[in-house]
Order: C-alpha cells, then structure tokens, then sequence
C-alpha cells in the first residue's frame, strides 16, 4: 500500500505502481535528497520526447536558472529517444550538465571527471559525425567551456556558482 506521495508504506525504498524503485523525496535546486514533506524543485517529467530543438531550449533555460542537474534530465530523455547515431552526443551533453552538477556541489572529483569525459565526448562525436554545429551548438565553445571549468575546479578545489558558470549551449554569452 502506498501513500498520495507513492511512497510504499513499511519499506525503505519509495517505489511506483509498478514497483520500481523511485526516490519521491523532494530535490533541491542541484538535484540533491532533501528530508520528505520539506519543500523541493519541481522535478524533471522523465521520458519526454522532444525534438533536438526543444531540447536545447529547455536544457538552456534549466542552466541559465542554476538547474544542471534537471538539465542533465533533458538531454537523458534525448539520448534514450534520439536516433542511436546522436546518443553521444546528448550523452556528452548530460555528462556536461552534471559536470557541472557535481563542481556546484562541492564534489571536485566528480566534477573534473565528468566535465574531461563530457567533454572528450561531445568533441569526438561532433568530429565524428563531421558536425561542428549540431541544432546550433557550439560544440568548440562548449568544450572550451567544460575544460576551462574543469582547470578552474581542480586548481582551486571550487564550489562554483551553478548559475554563473552556466554554458551557452547555441554560442558565448555576450
């Protein structure tokens, strides 16, 4: 039996209708737990089909708000959607996102890593795929972006703004 919130009474894990395992506890800004009944972000829908356009768009406007981690869930639902030939591409996209994610936290391993494996990523596809300007992004910006936030995190072991370090994903800010 579960409450309103879909959280199985008498067990240690929340769990949906089906019985996977979801966590319902509500989440910050930055995707972390916070305590339940406590007031959260509004979480990401999971499993949204958008086209490549509304994807960045939506990603953009979480980023530009300090929400890499909801942006991180955008691009997923675009890499498990997308055509199988792009999934590096938006899977590169959402290691950028929590790169990002993880340097706002305070996590400076988890940050560097991820930035570095993002961005060698978003790289090789693009060069790959023969692309420098996929649906607009500036692949060369976004990767110059993610190492020098990288550099800036493992030098200065940094919590970075979320917000302030948000990338432009269709070109620099001006």
């Amino acid at each position: 039996m579960s409450d309103a919130s879909g959280v199985r009474a008498g067990r240690g894990r929340d769990r949906d209708a089906e019985g996977r395992a979801r966590n319902a506890r509500p989440r910050d800004g930055l995707g972390r737990p916070l305590p339940y009944g406590a007031e959260g972000v509004a979480r990401q829908p999971e499993g949204v089909v958008r086209t490549p356009e509304e994807t960045v768009a939506e990603a953009q406007a979480l980023l530009d708000a300090g929400k890499p981690f909801h942006a991180h869930e955008v691009f997923e639902d675009a890499w498990k959607s997308g055509p199988e030939e792009e999934e590096a591409l938006w899977r590169g996209l959402a290691q950028l996102a929590v790169g990002l994610t993880h340097a706002a936290r305070g996590n400076v391993t988890g940050g560097v890593r991820l930035l570095r494996r993002g961005a060698g990523a978003v790289e090789a596809w693009a060069s790959g795929a023969g692309q420098d300007r996929p649906y607009g992004l500036q692949v060369a910006d976004l990767v110059g972006w993610a190492r020098e936030l990288a550099a800036v995190v493992e030098r200065d072991a940094a919590i970075v703004d979320a917000r302030a370090w948000a990338p432009r994903l269709r070109g620099r800010r001006s």
